[in-house]
């Protein structure tokens, strides 16, 4: 399946504002289900990009902007290739015990580990063990805990705020794809599954039978033996497959944020994002 994506975001200032440092990750890179075949990032008023690879091997551009401005805008799109998703039955039988090439650990140690958004919590960690006891499986550990917070959550725009952490959304059981995303991986981390926050899109079809199209989308990755990452999708309870564009991988919301800045100036502003996912 090819995907084509139009990600703009205009940020309108009651007053001319000053010294805008921003950082992006809107560029999509290669995995093994996804293949970039066009990425372009345009920002106006017209400045540099630097283009860099942050930690997590995520394709990061950064720009300035002394000069005042009222208006700010970025517009991203690219075009991907995306292959069929297919697991293995190996995969999706094996145990966390298969994982104890010291490689692999090496490659999955950071996301075992708490994370600003994901920290450690006895009542995620009883829920989860209660979720997937007498399961010994991965895939079936992730799975169970995908569908659990499918059910038990409700998708609510506006419940939580986009600075919104592990325990007030699984206190709270509403949100967005955000929240039900930092649940699972806290979920999974605390049962001793490696899994991270992946961000991207989502393509819904003709039919509209996903949610979270209409924006940036996020989802869960669990490292799985022989498969490598796989997402998993709370909020809609599906594999993340051909349907998801995949753009940044991180611990946390803090790692992919799409759009991270700074400037000097007034606090109002009004923002305006538009996403359209189209199938070519």
């Amino acid at each position: 399946m090819r995907l084509a994506v139009l990600h703009r975001t205009t940020f309108h200032y009651g007053a001319p504002v000053t010294h805008s440092l921003n950082t992006l990750h809107l560029e999509p890179r290669t995995f093994p289900y996804q293949k970039t075949l066009a990425s372009l990032i345009r920002v106006l008023p017209a400045t540099r990009l630097r283009r860099f690879t942050d930690l997590f091997e995520n394709p990061t551009h950064h720009f300035e902007l002394p000069e005042p401005h009222v208006r700010l805008e970025i517009e991203s799109r690219i075009r991907v290739h995306n292959l069929p998703l297919t697991i293995l039955p190996a995969s999706r039988a094996a145990g966390r015990d298969e994982l104890a090439d010291p490689a692999v650990h090496e490659r999955i140690w950071p996301y075992l580990q708490e994370s600003n958004r994901v920290r450690q919590s006895p009542e995620v960690w009883r829920q989860a063990l209660d979720i997937t006891h007498g399961l010994t499986a991965v895939y079936e550990q992730a799975a169970a805990l995908m569908e659990w917070i499918h059910r038990e959550f409700r998708y609510e725009p506006g419940a939580t705020g986009v600075k919104a952490h592990l325990e007030e959304s699984f206190a709270l059981k509403r949100g967005v794809c955000q929240d039900f995303t930092h649940v699972m991986v806290g979920m999974c981390r605390s049962v001793g599954v490696a899994a991270r926050y992946a961000s991207g899109y989502l393509y819904n079809g003709p039919r509209d039978a996903l949610v979270g199209a209409q924006a940036s989308h996020a989802w869960c990755e669990v490292y799985l033996p022989g498969a490598g990452w796989i997402g998993f999708d709370p909020t809609n309870n599906t594999l993340a497959d051909e349907r998801y564009v995949k753009i940044a991988v991180g611990r946390d919301y803090d790692d992919v944020a799409p759009v991270v800045g700074s400037y000097r100036g007034t606090a109002h502003c009004r923002l305006e994002v538009c996403v359209e996912v189209e199938k070519l």
